[in-house]
């Protein structure tokens, strides 16, 4: 175990330095939290030592504890989760007291934590309990405790330390919400001390340990009269404080996140007593969200599930193809995304439309954006210039020759994109891969226009295309893998979350969204409260009700979609119902967000205000409403089963692609770890019943797929409890 290594210089002044060899980011595991703890222990005894530096021997410090380790820890149960929080409890408190005599608050040495880059999660804890906090002056590095994202919170010292050190108030962006910043924003905050330049990181950790007095470092918790900034819960000032911070993670988490009510919880109980209780109580409760199967669903799919991924879990074994020379065509809100994502990634661009000035607006996109990061200070003035240089706006095709990827992304017509198809065929190499951004057209019969289908590949991005995380990669009958492999890197370059489906209408995403946006628009037809509708789906953790999200994607395009898929489908056209509602709210020229009206009513400025009234004036609001849970379950099993039909058909071929992809995707219930979570949660027995209930009541659409009765008979589930994915 080499992840620590320890040195003493002449001026008595020890350095631990961190540095986990086999990779790029240094995480904390139980033995290297063990190693630490020596280490600590030798420098604590020996006389020589007048303080300790704790820096890394990489560009950033930590990113935190290994979550791999974390879920491995809930299989050996509650008692041995809390004996483990507990030795790492002992080994910062150890840090923080370095050696002080507990009642004089003397003889101590003083620890500094140096940080020279990113410091998340125990990178952050680690410090927390050191008497000073020194970073490096690296806008780009990130510090902060972003557990939370992931389904737990910050479980070794930092929810208490944290509130102790700022206050509940100030502390709450941080705890709830994962807040991340760079150094001197941190230092702003209260985060950590001190910000000096890369070069005097170590000499000014140095320096400051043989400067420091007694009182230098004494944790203020650990110092007489020490009193919480804001208050306690005692305090008029804290009693409101908690009251807000309640009703606020109420309001955020619709009460379904078991992690954001564990913290609290965990705050409010550890303010009211001496810290080493508070780190108990600390304890107590971070054992409870891991032992909750929505942690380890959360963990699986947004870290572990989700790293894979975008690592190629799934990719072809073929040469590296990452891209080059990008050619984007059709210069739209998509391309125009599509065009900025991979500039800014490094990707020379040559961005096409059909007009000039249609090119050049495509491009002020991308200038639009970086303007918006420099009043951020997130961009400088010389990387929006190198970004810019990199985006070729133009009409002429050959400016693509040299290109190895080219991106379509034209109207949804099977005519112009064959059109297009054709055009980019004529000037590039016989080896450019060339992808068609869609969102339902089959790749296959796109493909047919190619005279090399085994280099047409689909590529599915969400809007809009700069914040959205996922992006679909669809692979046609006839793609072949080095077309995987080019979609694959070239989403890892533009550091995106991709999954990897087979070809069918509707893909796997929207195969999924369109039948929860459709079952919402059905109950209305029903005589259904919208308003129940709507904070059905919030409350079981959609961050969209199906009628606000109707309206953000446009209702026009809900009727295109709808009248495509009849012309497709013919007599086994099921949602005749639901086109009733969505062609009557069209033909009203309620078109959704876009033209500030659609199931919502918005102000002059596009602010959403609240359900329009006149759907009740068209479609009466029912005498007898359904119940709550009945809503959910309509709501959540018109996603799953298509989710499990997807798999069953082939469609998927990965459970992991397809939990990932739908919390990314559409916000599928991130505390559940995707639909095939939600179905080991809940037991595909308990998924059958409630199938059979509903198709009693509202028809075959709920109807539940073989797979998910063979697996209510077995008693399987998709995730063992290994955490890896069971084969289908």
């Amino acid at each position: 175990m080499t992840d620590f290594t320890y040195a003493v210089d002449a001026d008595g002044v020890a350095t631990i330095t961190w540095d986990v060899k086999a990779k790029s980011m240094n995480v904390m595991s139980t033995d290297a939290f063990a190693l630490l703890s020596d280490l600590i222990d030798q420098a604590l005894a020996d006389a020589g030592v007048k303080g300790i530096i704790l820096t890394s021997g990489k560009k950033d410090f930590a990113g935190g504890m290994d979550l791999n380790v974390i879920a491995q820890m809930r299989a050996g149960g509650a008692k041995a989760i809390f004996d483990g929080v507990m030795t790492m409890h002992s080994v910062l408190r150890k840090i923080e007291r370095a050696g002080m005599d507990p009642k004089t608050l003397k003889g101590g040495k003083p620890i500094v934590a140096a940080l020279p880059g990113t410091a998340l999660g125990i990178g952050l804890e680690l410090p927390l309990s050191c008497h000073r906090i020194i970073a490096a002056d690296n806008p780009k590095a990130k510090i902060g405790l972003p557990e939370i994202m992931v389904g737990i919170f910050p479980g070794a010292g930092g929810t208490t330390r944290l509130v102790r050190k700022m206050g509940a108030m100030m502390a709450a962006p941080f705890l709830l919400e994962g807040k991340l910043s760079d150094p001197k924003s941190a230092k702003a905050a209260g985060l950590i001390d001190e910000v000096v330049a890369p070069e005097e990181l170590l000499t000014r950790a140095k320096d400051w340990i043989l400067s420091a007095k007694d009182a230098d470092h004494v944790k203020p918790w650990d110092a007489k009269g020490y009193k919480m900034p804001g208050g306690t819960p005692y305090h008029p000032a804290g009693f409101m404080t908690f009251v807000g911070a309640s009703a606020m993670v109420m309001g955020k988490t619709m009460g379904v996140y078991p992690a954001a009510k564990a913290l609290l919880a965990a705050v409010y109980e550890g303010a009211l007593v001496p810290l080493d209780t508070a780190l108990k109580i600390e304890a107590r409760h971070f054992t409870s969200v891991l032992m909750n199967p929505s942690s380890t669903a959360m963990i699986r799919s947004l870290f572990i599930n989700k790293e894979a991924l975008e690592k190629g879990a799934n990719r072809p074994k073929v040469a590296d193809q990452s891209v080059k020379k990008l050619g984007v065509i059709g210069a739209g809100m998509m391309g125009a995304g599509i065009a900025y994502v991979s500039a800014n990634a490094g990707i020379e661009v040559v961005l096409i439309d059909s007009t000039q000035e249609a090119a050049d607006r495509g491009k002020a996109h991308s200038e639009g954006l970086l303007d918006k990061g420099i009043q951020r200070r997130k961009v400088t003035a010389e990387k929006k210039a190198e970004v810019l240089a990199r985006i070729t706006a133009t009409t002429d095709y050959t400016a693509l020759s040299g290109c190895d990827l080219i991106v379509e992304a034209v109207f949804e017509d099977p005519k112009v994109k064959a059109e297009v198809t054709a055009k980019v065929e004529a000037v590039v190499g016989t080896d450019c891969i060339f992808a068609t951004n869609t969102s339902t057209l089959p790749i296959s019969g796109l493909a047919k226009a190619s005279q090399r289908p085994t280099n047409f590949i689909g590529i599915h991005f969400f809007s809009p295309v700069d914040k959205m995380a996922l992006v679909e990669i669809i692979r046609g009958k006839e793609t072949g893998d080095t077309a995987v492999a080019k979609a694959l890197d070239f989403v890892r370059q533009i550091r995106k979350t991709p999954i990897v489906v087979n070809d069918a209408r509707f893909f796997y995403a929207n195969r999924c969204i369109i039948p929860y946006i459709n079952e919402g628009i059905r109950m209305v037809a029903e005589g259904v409260e919208p308003a129940l509708i709507e904070n059905a789906a919030k409350l079981v953790g959609m961050p969209l009700g199906p009628l606000q999200l109707v309206d953000e994607t446009s209702i026009d395009l809900g009727v295109k979609i709808a009248k495509a898929t009849k012309a497709a489908m013919g007599d086994a056209y099921p949602d005749g119902a639901v086109d009733a509602v969505l062609f009557w709210m069209a033909d009203q020229g309620r078109m959704g967000k876009k033209s500030n009206s659609g199931f919502y009513a918005y102000d002059a400025t596009g602010k959403r205000e609240g359900l329009w009234d006149g759907l009740d004036a068209h479609y009466p609001i029912a005498d007898t409403q359904p119940d709550l849970t009945t809503v959910q379950h309509r709501l959540l099993m018109a996603q799953v089963l298509e989710a499990v039909r997807a798999l069953e058909d082939g469609v998927l071929t990965d459970i992991r692609e397809g939990d990932v992809g739908a919390i990314l995707g559409w916000g599928f219930a991130p505390w559940s770890g995707g639909p095939f979570g939600w179905l080991d949660i809940i037991g595909a027995a308990r998924a059958v019943e409630i199938c059979d209930q509903l198709t009693a009541t509202q028809g075959d659409r709920f109807t539940a797929p073989q797979m998910l009765r063979d697996m209510a008979a077995t008693g399987r589930v998709f995730y063992p409890d290994t955490g890896e994915a069971q084969a289908a």
